[in-house]
């Protein structure tokens, strides 16, 4: 899969991802600083599932309705932060044909997908 990793995102994510064979573009390394209104348009110019920790997508995708090609939100404390990159390879494992253009949030231990707007 096609996967654009947002700043806000622990680079363990993007390590494991990588690892795992997905194609994973980080904006640090090519949009250092660019704001979330442009960082979900380049998701969506590249068909690229965002992949971030910061809950504003949420209201963009949500309340401001911006189209998107899917956004994976990690809600991951400090304690469990050793188990993000194979906890996220292994959901999108599972959740693989329904990434696209949805809206998940995932936990350790819990996951849930939905269709965007």
């Amino acid at each position: 899969m096609r996967f654009l990793a947002d700043e806000s995102c622990d680079f363990a994510a993007v390590h494991a991802l990588r690892a795992a064979g997905h194609d994973v573009v980080a904006v640090s390394e090519v949009a250092r600083g660019a704001v979330d209104s442009v960082v979900i348009e380049l998701a969506r110019s590249e068909r690229r599932v965002l992949v971030t920790e910061d809950k504003d997508f949420g209201q963009l995708v949500f309340a401001a309705a911006r189209q998107s090609s899917g956004v994976v939100l990690l809600r991951w404390p400090v304690s469990a932060r050793g188990t993000l990159g194979s906890a996220l390879v292994e959901f999108v494992a599972a959740q693989r044909d329904s990434l696209t253009g949805s809206f998940a949030v995932v936990e350790p231990g819990r996951a849930r997908v939905s269709r965007s707007p």
